[in-house]
């Protein structure tokens, strides 16, 4: 049972933690909360078992095209739902142009995809008597992304001047406009990278998930954990946070099961949210006075 919380924990985890960075790279790069996270994730599963299984496509080219629907997605959601917003007073109407974006994609996908889960086909072919049979690829998949996720994105941001520069736009986007720094491009580029983050959490979660429109509330609630148990715009604290989240919950399922298992995780989260309101990873802000 303990490698099974394990095992399932983590991969589950792992998805959490793709979906919180997707949120994260959004906000770092607009201060926007987008709530697109949880519908580019059901995205990944649903377009996945679309290429590969409807339309019969290799794994390799279905991945490839999955990435960039998701970068497109990324771009269409701060061309549509946020810039429009940024130059408002009221900045947070972003609460309703992200989240109506994202039901009218999620509606959408059911009309045309239907609201059945359907199963997401076997990505890597390994034979049964090999030594990586041992672990199931839906395991170790996420969590192999969040891996390459992680890692990537700390070389991008501190090892490129692309990378700096996003970082400067996330830090003081006024004065890193007076630098001369392309501002509007910046931010487009960082909602193309996290279309591509969070479409990739579906498309490799979803032999676990199933390809299925209902996911997109899920990963949308399950995935802000993780950033606001780790601090908002950490992406680390978002793997820690969604991590914990998936070991939480699966020991939740095998220890009191259903619907508790849920109030335990909304218990937990609240509680740590009451002691730490910036997070577990996050400093708490200087307040002006």
């Amino acid at each position: 049972m303990l490698q099974s919380i394990v095992s399932y924990g983590l991969a589950v985890g792992a998805v959490y933690a793709l979906i919180g960075i997707t949120y994260n790279v959004m906000f770092s790069a607009s201060r926007v909360f987008s709530f697109t996270a949880g519908m580019l994730g059901m995205l990944g599963g649903v377009l996945g078992a679309l290429f590969i299984n409807k339309l019969g496509m290799n794994a390799v080219l279905a991945f490839l095209l999955v990435l960039a629907a998701g970068a497109v997605l990324g771009v269409i959601t701060e061309i549509l739902t946020v810039r429009p917003v940024l130059k408002s007073i009221e900045q947070h109407l972003y609460v309703l142009s992200t989240l109506a974006f994202a039901l009218m994609i999620q509606q959408v996908v059911a009309i045309y995809w239907g609201t059945e889960a359907q199963p997401f086909p076997v990505l890597v072919p390994i034979d049964p008597n090999s030594a990586l049979s041992i672990i199931d690829q839906k395991i170790w998949l996420p969590v192999l992304a969040c891996i390459v996720t992680i890692v990537g994105l700390e070389l991008l941001y501190r090892r490129t001047l692309i990378g700096r520069a996003f970082l400067a736009i996330a830090e003081d986007s006024y004065a890193a406009r007076a630098l001369g720094l392309p501002e509007t491009q910046l931010r487009i580029a960082s909602y193309a990278i996290a279309g591509m983050i969070g479409v990739l959490a579906g498309f490799t979660g979803a032999q676990m998930l199933l390809a299925y429109f209902g996911n997109q509330a899920i990963l949308n609630f399950y995935g802000f954990v993780p950033v606001a148990l780790g601090g908002m715009g950490s992406n680390r604290g978002a793997v820690v946070g969604g991590l914990a989240l998936g070991l939480f919950q699966q020991a939740a399922n095998f220890l009191v099961g259903g619907i508790f298992a849920s109030v335990a995780v909304f218990a937990v989260f609240i509680v740590v949210l009451l002691l730490r309101p910036e997070g577990l990873a996050g400093a708490a802000a200087a307040r002006r006075v």
